[in-house]
């Protein structure tokens, strides 16, 4: 028990580093979205997101996978000893990586134009030139990230994601300022030319890392004991696209659903006769750039540990060791739960107040928060379960619950979007639709693969009963408060952090915190004897 605890803890300890990076990535891009959206509105963003969804796109099929798969090859032949091929398949990653990059890059700068006109934004155009060369960078980069991951650790990818979102701020919004005077087009262009900027900071900080870090490498993999067949790099490029294709596969369609849905939004609000092609590019603007902007923030924790669980489950098949698969299995989907849900809950109850402080001059959207915030749950159930899955070599197995899922958003989209009274609050419910099936999906797949009994009561059911308490009492605490002090930013903050020792205690009194979850915390061991105290924990 005591071992495999130690194995637990050891990945929960670097999904923490890579959730504490992840944290800071996403409110460093609060502090310059916000910004950002008071300068260029709803309509830039909407320019903006159209071709940053293209990019996003093409990010994915030329390196998307490539960190996970990487990673996951790398931790497997670590966990065997076979250190000249773990370092023979991030050299040949590095080649590949390269070959996909420059490939995008080129039809992304070269096809700018086709490419805004396919979409429907042909005023994206400058948007999709200065992203171009980021797919090559990226590509390059998720080599390194995916070498790191699968040495069990995440520091270099923590420290490389911090710094390139330090740089994507000041830039995008100092070149959006810049550039905002030549039409928003411009200045949404501007406002992605940071990325590039940011991207390149973030491969430059984790390359000087490897050059640091060369030497205690280096003296790791010399106690290479031999006694088996070196990789050719045709065997381990094959490999390589074995392994990255289905988790590429699964990312680019949830792309794909996005590149979609910009479309049939579009079109189907046009088609409803209800609005302009600028009053829908602002109700776009408003569903990607504040609807999906803030849900994805409590997402990011749970990507985190996908990240942290994938190499450690993958190291543990490798070496058969069946009991550490489960015990990291059930906790990822505590940790996710006890998380998403009380996020989902606290940002559908407090949508307008929250939309009205970080966006004072363009508020408009919280209806979409508030319906969507659902969704959270959802995407962050599918995306854990889709970092165990494929650590467990079950890489085929989202892809294919990602693309059911999409079955279902598309219709939906169809459907919805062109009723005006609904319009693009239809793509909202059609992607908790979506989420909500490839969630299920994934976790029927994970039983089947690993035969866990999942622990529904402490998984799902504390945390959303703690969540409906904290949910009723932080938006009762936010209008008492507004009564007495009527300023919507002091009362917003002061309702989440009240949400927050709500859900604890409420949590604490439905002895939800499970030991063996506390005991790979930082200050777990004193959590564990304020909780026996009071009889709070089992």
């Amino acid at each position: 028990m005591g071992k495999t605890n130690k194995k637990t803890g050891s990945f929960v300890k670097q999904a923490a580093i890579l959730a504490a990076a992840s944290m800071i990535v996403r409110l460093l891009g609060f502090a310059y979205r916000v910004p950002l959206t008071n300068m260029i509105g709803d309509e830039g963003n909407g320019i903006y997101a159209a071709g940053y969804y293209i990019y996003t796109f093409f990010l994915i099929l030329s390196s998307s996978g490539l960190p996970a798969a990487i990673s996951k090859m790398i931790s497997e032949k670590v966990a065997l000893g076979e250190y000249k091929n773990a370092d023979k398949i991030f050299r040949v990653s590095l080649i590949t990586a390269g070959t996909l990059g420059l490939i995008g890059t080129a039809i992304m700068f070269f096809g700018a134009e086709w490419l805004a006109s396919v979409i429907g934004s042909p005023r994206s155009v400058y948007t999709l030139i200065s992203l171009a060369p980021t797919v090559f960078i990226c590509a390059i980069m998720s080599v390194y990230r995916g070498w790191f991951q699968g040495l069990n650790t995440t520091v270099p990818t923590a420290v490389s994601q911090v710094v390139e979102q330090i740089f994507n701020a000041f830039f995008s919004v100092y070149l959006a300022w810049l550039l905002i005077g030549y039409g928003v087009e411009m200045g949404a262009a501007g406002g992605t030319m940071g990325t590039g900027i940011g991207a390149l900071a973030g491969l430059i900080a984790i390359v000087i890392f490897s050059f640091v870090t060369k030497k205690h490498y280096r003296a790791i993999f010399s106690d290479d004991r031999g006694g088996y067949a070196v990789e050719e790099g045709r065997q381990i490029a094959a490999r390589l696209f074995k392994t990255a294709v289905p988790i590429i596969t699964g990312t680019a369609i949830f792309s794909m659903t996005n590149l979609i849905d910009m479309k049939i939004v579009m079109s189907r609000l046009a088609a409803s006769g209800a609005f302009t092609s600028q009053e829908a590019d602002i109700l776009y603007g408003q569903l990607t750039g504040k609807y999906v902007t803030l849900t994805t923030l409590p997402v990011s924790i749970s990507t985190a540990l996908a990240t942290a669980v994938l190499p450690n489950i993958a190291a543990s098949m490798a070496i058969h060791d069946k009991k550490a698969v489960k015990a990291k299995v059930n906790t990822s989907l505590r940790l996710t739960m006890t998380i998403s849900i009380p996020a989902a809950i606290g940002m559908g109850v407090l949508a307008d107040q929250i939309l009205r402080l970080l966006f004072p001059n363009y508020p408009e959207g919280g209806e979409l928060l508030a319906i969507g915030a659902i969704s959270i749950i959802f995407l962050a159930l599918y995306q854990i379960e889709t970092g165990i899955l494929q650590g467990m070599g079950r890489v085929y197995m989202p892809a294919v619950n990602a693309l059911i899922g999409a079955l279902i958003k598309i219709p939906l989209n169809y459907i919805l979007i062109v009723i005006p009274q609904i319009n693009v609050k239809g793509a909202v419910i059609s992607t908790i639709g979506c989420y909500i099936v490839a969630a299920l999906l994934n976790m029927l797949a994970l039983k089947k693969a690993a035969g866990i009994k999942y622990d529904f009561g402490s998984i799902i059911i504390k945390p959303l009963i703690a969540s409906l308490v904290m949910g009723a009492g932080c938006l009762g605490f936010y209008k008492l408060a507004y009564t007495v002090l009527p300023y919507n930013s002091v009362c917003t903050i002061l309702a989440i952090l009240a949400a927050i020792v709500i859900f604890v205690i409420v949590l604490a009194l439905l002895k939800g915190f499970k030991r063996e979850d506390l005991t790979l915390l930082p200050m777990g061991g004193k959590m564990i004897s304020a909780l026996e105290k009071f009889n709070l924990i089992d």
